[in-house]
């Protein structure tokens, strides 16, 4: 004797269209994901920049000479030596090398026109001439993203 048996199951076709729509959830998400991860990048890059930069500019204006800097402190000079790497010197007599930075591989940055920007002792400002402002931009090489730093004449930095 054969009883009516039901089966509870999904057929083929239901199966297809949950991980269709599955798959494509999956693809908005990683491709979002990834231009997030992009967009981090520099605007990490960006604020190391900007950090080494107030670094820079604190330590002109508290007049701190680090080792080997001798004679009189003239400022702190932070100097784009390629579109991969910077530089923070202390500028005396001979020039110290405070901090030398590698940006990372798909990170570039700007030169600007007035290059190295000093950031002069006991708050003078910067070398730039007055009412000029210097943008660096720093975009992610793949994408073209690009973020702005600015330096102002009194040494305002944003």
């Amino acid at each position: 004797m054969i009883k009516n048996q039901k089966f509870f199951g999904y057929t083929l076709i239901e199966l297809l269209v949950v991980l269709s729509i599955i798959s494509t959830i999956f693809g908005i998400g990683f491709i979002s994901y990834r231009d997030f991860s992009r967009r981090q990048q520099v605007t990490s890059a960006m604020r190391a920049i900007r950090s080494d930069m107030r670094s820079a500019q604190e330590r002109a204006i508290s007049g701190n000479k680090p080792t080997g800097c001798n004679g009189t402190l003239q400022g702190f000079a932070f100097n784009v030596r390629s579109a991969q790497n910077y530089r923070v010197e202390a500028i005396c007599n001979t020039n110290v090398t405070v901090s030398n930075v590698n940006l990372a591989q798909n990170i570039s940055m700007s030169i600007p026109a007035t290059n190295p920007i000093i950031f002069l002792p006991i708050g003078l400002g910067t070398n730039l001439p007055r009412n000029q402002i210097e943008t660096i931009d720093v975009t992610q090489t793949a994408t073209s993203y690009s973020q702005s730093i600015s330096v102002s004449w009194t040494g305002e930095i944003k």
